[in-house]
């Protein structure tokens, strides 16, 4: 049943797991995106899963998010009549969207993140590179350097360079990296789940890794 919690096999990560209302599949918790119903009966996105209220758990995925909207899932879960809005999944990548662009702007403010082609570089070659973000409309033969320089480094490119470019009041940021932590690991959990809104050129890779 959905929202029901599962555990990962002994001697695996001990990750709560939850099951998709649109695909059945059983996942970490952190690969999917939970919703509530609001006292109005509007299903409502919690993208940080912390609104009160059973959790219904989709997967951080466009086609299946709209595959719930579309069946009526949402309703079937709730076992209520719910209402469900027509933007629900332009809102979802939104806001997953701004959680992430949030994360890489504390990130700068607590002085965890350098941009800009030779900043990132030296953080890269001095091992303090706990995320690359690479512009996807960034310069591909760039690109290929900046990760060549932290060949070990987790990249995610999920992001435009104008969208980069936000979390420091700039016009574009093609490269941008941030320390190893907690931000790290946030930005990559957060964008893996954002990748599965965006086209498949955009992936985040080693997503969830610590």
């Amino acid at each position: 049943m959905a929202g029901h919690p599962k555990r990962l096999a002994a001697g695996a990560e001990d990750q709560p797991q939850r099951r998709c209302i649109a695909s059945g599949a059983v996942k970490d918790k952190q690969a999917l995106l939970r919703f509530v119903i609001d006292p109005q009966g509007q299903v409502v996105p919690d993208i940080g899963g912390r609104l009160p209220g059973r959790g219904i758990w989709v997967s951080a995925n466009r086609q299946m998010l709209k595959k719930a909207c579309e069946k009526n899932l949402f309703a079937r879960a709730a076992r209520a009549q719910v209402t469900v809005s027509a933007d629900l999944v332009e809102r979802v990548e939104g806001l997953l969207v701004r959680r992430c662009l949030d994360r890489i702007g504390m990130a700068r403010r607590a002085g965890q993140a350098v941009s800009g082609y030779e900043k990132v570089s030296e953080w890269l070659r001095a091992g303090r590179g706990g995320v690359l973000l690479a512009a996807a409309d960034g310069a591909p033969g760039a690109r290929a350097k900046m990760r060549a320089a932290g060949p070990d480094v987790p990249v995610v490119d999920v992001f435009c360079a104008d969208e980069l470019g936000m979390t420091a009041g700039r016009e574009r940021t093609v490269h941008l990296v941030i320390a190893p932590g907690k931000l790290a690991l946030g930005v990559r959990r957060d964008a893996a789940r954002l990748s599965g809104f965006r086209n498949d050129d955009a992936q985040a890779t080693h997503p969830g890794k610590p």
